[in-house]
């Protein structure tokens, strides 16, 4: 018997379908995974169940019978419960105050009963194995507890169909596992669940069921004992278009950067090295581990161990302006809240960098005459310099910001998804523009979740997986379905999972 059948879903945001007519059935009991890359479809389709979001077309049942109209009261009423990725509890309160947060139970109709509250909670921590106290401070909690406690919540409110978001992002191995038993426990008691996640050792390791949505469109489903993670990575990421290739070949010098088993928070044991004017590219799913390092590199993020070569100079553990002081810049991934100040000309914002790196006396009319020499080689568009950045398009206000790290002299540029947030058009403009920056000599290292990217100015590629690089290529190794094998830990065997 199916538990959720949703038939034709289709959905539209301002002219643009984000679902085209999408079936989704699982079974009562089952463990479904919901599988595609980001943008796929599957949060707007989950919202859908939840109630959230209402469906444009189509139709949902639930145990057989439809429901109309779905709203999130209807939902759980339904037991349906959504765990977000994005974990939504109140750090100060209580594990049994989150728990029964509009649902508290009370003697008469004004009293708190909490020592019942109190009870039930920890009757059922205990139940679970979950390592809970209902009096614990929520807010002391570690991620994975919160996790736990997120689920007991929905147990709480009666749901017998889960649907966790990316549950394992912020979990190691051990909290995974512990996670996975307990999901595997309640399967046995007859709870439904909606696994929605990229990670193909993980889904092959505790689903029964899977769905892979690509573009808004019903890809494949079926049984997870009749694939295998090959045919799934596969259906994830489609033919594509990947001959369309921008790269152009250039001398490349002697190592200029060395990584020896570097270790901090979010990535682990990592090796590298990387040459004078190489561009190399980053890659895996959200929270893989790269962009952690990159940060690490530039003295944002500490260093737990291992050390950073540069020109062999070790400048492990120092503060970003030594760091920019020895010839490093970065572009940080969300270009509004950490590279662009808004309250700022376009000139200053140019030459803010060369205020901490430069050691002459600061000079407008040096700065306007770079200025002027990189919008001309740049192709930057900014009539007026005394205009607020915030004025430009979004590709050049990033041109901007690539020039404020050039007018520093670096010789290496960490970019970390440098093509956030701009258009076809201006992405080309910006993969041209790497290629020519680096045929000057510069090295460049970029960081990106769009796999297209990296085949267009990449000399190799780094995939990294659960903190670490699964996987070094080179040009020819680089396709969509090679990277996303080793981005989702599909190379692995299922005993290597475990």
């Amino acid at each position: 018997m199916n538990k959720i059948e949703m038939s034709g879903i289709s959905k539209s945001f301002y002219g643009v379908k984000v679902l085209q007519d999408v079936d989704l059935k699982v079974t009562q009991g089952s463990i479904h995974a919901l599988i595609g890359e980001n943008g796929a479809g599957k949060s707007t389709l989950m919202n859908i169940l939840g109630g959230v979001l209402p469906a444009d077309q189509g139709s949902i049942k639930i145990n057989g019978i439809e429901v109309k109209d779905m709203t999130i009261k209807k939902a759980e009423s339904k037991g349906i419960a959504f765990v977000h990725q994005e974990i939504n509890l109140f750090n100060t309160l209580q594990a049994y105050e989150n728990i029964f947060m509009g649902k508290e139970i009370t003697h008469g109709k004004v009293f708190l009963n909490k020592k019942e509250m109190i009870t039930r909670s920890n009757e059922l921590f205990s139940d679970l194995g979950v390592q809970l106290k209902a009096t614990d401070l929520v807010g002391n909690l570690s991620t994975a507890q919160k996790q736990l406690l997120e689920i007991c919540k929905a147990l709480f409110s009666n749901a017998d169909c889960l649907i966790l978001d990316e549950p394992t992002t912020s979990l190691n191995n051990e909290e995974i596992d512990n996670f996975f038993r307990i999901i595997k426990k309640l399967q046995k008691e007859g709870k439904t669940f909606i696994f929605i996640s990229h990670k193909m050792p993980e889904i092959f390791r505790i689903c029964d069921e899977y769905t892979v949505l690509r573009n808004g469109k019903l890809i494949s489903f079926g049984k997870i004992e009749d694939t295998t993670p090959e045919k799934v990575t596969s259906d994830i990421v489609g033919p594509g278009n990947s001959s369309q290739v921008t790269f152009i070949d250039r001398p490349i010098g002697n190592t200029i950067l060395e990584l020896h088993n570097l270790s901090g928070n979010g990535f682990h044991d990592v090796n590298l090295s990387i040459k004078k004017g190489q561009i190399i590219g980053f890659t895996g799913l959200e929270g893989a581990g790269s962009s952690e390092l990159m940060q690490a590199i530039f003295g944002l993020k500490e260093i737990s161990s291992g050390k950073i070569l540069f020109r062999g100079e070790n400048i492990t553990g120092l503060n970003t302006g030594k760091i920019m002081k020895h010839g490093i810049g970065m572009i940080p991934a969300n270009r509004k809240e950490n590279s662009v100040f808004g309250v700022l000309d376009i000139l200053n914002n140019f030459s803010l960098a060369s205020y901490t790196t430069s050691k002459s006396h600061f000079s407008k009319k040096k700065d306007l005459d770079s200025f002027n020499n990189y919008k001309k080689e740049m192709s930057i568009k900014a009539d007026k310099i005394a205009n607020s950045i915030v004025s430009l398009s979004g590709g050049n206000q990033q041109k901007i910001i690539i020039a404020r790290w050039l007018y520093t002299n670096a010789d290496l540029l960490l970019l970390d998804n440098p093509t956030q947030g701009i258009d076809v058009g201006a992405k080309a403009e910006v993969y041209r523009l790497l290629l020519k920056i680096a045929q000057t000599g510069k090295t460049i290292i970029f960081n990106t979740l769009e796999l297209s990217e990296i085949r267009k100015c990449a000399d190799d590629c780094y995939v990294f997986y659960h903190g670490s690089i699964a996987a070094s290529l080179n040009r020819e190794q680089m396709d969509d379905k090679t990277v996303m094998m080793f981005a989702t830990g599909a190379n692995k065997t299922k005993k290597e999972a475990k």
